[in-house]
């Protein structure tokens, strides 16, 4: 018998292409799977489309920038998570970020303050002995402010703060906190941009760092983007202020 067979898997922004992926493989190492999401019909045509298994994964709605309804979602879950994943992005280009504040607001909303918002409700459940591990999707744009998306990494550099202090918060517990510090991705969320090809992960090979996340705190998928990690932690700030 596979050891996670009884183990559920909650996975918020599930709708996301990591979080597809990560779907996948969670069910193939015998988890269980809660798909939540604004859009259960793509999560429903997605699961239907890749054949899966309907016994090991339902979906849900959850919308990360509806605070107000976060405790009701995480209490009528008929299944507390052992594992917990926060997938919810959103994008906006900088320059529609800074004139146009509902776009700032709403990556402010999703990626940070919805994160906050339910992943404190499900940390501070003690009822819940299942819990054992909580991971966020962040990205290296919260590693270092740079002009061209400092407003979209400012919601990355706050949402990996909540998570290390977390991760604090939960060690007598013994539940691991792991942020996922990712580079440029093949997603939806980038599509139109001109990015490095040579630097771009497809979504199954991050979605592998998730599913098989240890005890590291900070997980940078693939060797260059650990070095960029690194070389943005250390550049001095007269060199960082060049970075486009």
């Amino acid at each position: 018998m596979n050891q996670n067979t009884n183990k559920t898997v909650l996975i918020l922004g599930a709708n996301s292409d990591v979080a597809k992926q990560c779907i996948k493989q969670y069910i193939e190492k015998g988890f269980t799977v809660i798909a939540a999401s604004r859009n259960t019909v793509a999560l429903d045509h997605f699961i239907h489309s890749n054949n899966l298994d309907r016994s090991k994964v339902s979906v849900l709605f959850f919308d990360a920038a509806d605070f107000d309804s976060h405790q009701k979602f995480y209490a009528d879950l008929s299944v507390k998570p052992h594992i917990v994943v926060y997938a919810a992005g959103f994008l906006v280009d900088n320059q529609r970020a800074l004139t146009d504040f509902k776009g700032a607001k709403q990556m402010m909303e999703v990626n940070y303050m919805g994160g906050v918002s339910i992943l404190s409700i499900i940390a501070m459940d003690k009822s819940n002995k299942n819990l054992e591990r909580i991971i966020g999707l962040s990205s290296l744009s919260g590693v270092r402010g740079r002009k061209s998306n400092f407003v979209y990494g400012s919601t990355k550099a706050a949402f990996i703060q909540f998570l290390a202090g977390l991760r604090q918060e939960l060690a007598s517990r013994e539940v691991i906190v792991n942020a996922l510090v990712i580079g440029y991705i093949r997603t939806k969320i980038n599509e139109g941009l001109k990015l490095n090809e040579s630097l771009i992960m497809e979504p199954e090979y991050v979605a592998k760092f998730v599913v098989n996340a240890g005890n590291s705190f900070t997980i940078v998928p693939n060797y260059k983007w650990k070095i960029i990690y690194f070389i943005l932690k250390m550049l001095p700030e007269s060199l960082a202020a060049k970075l486009p």
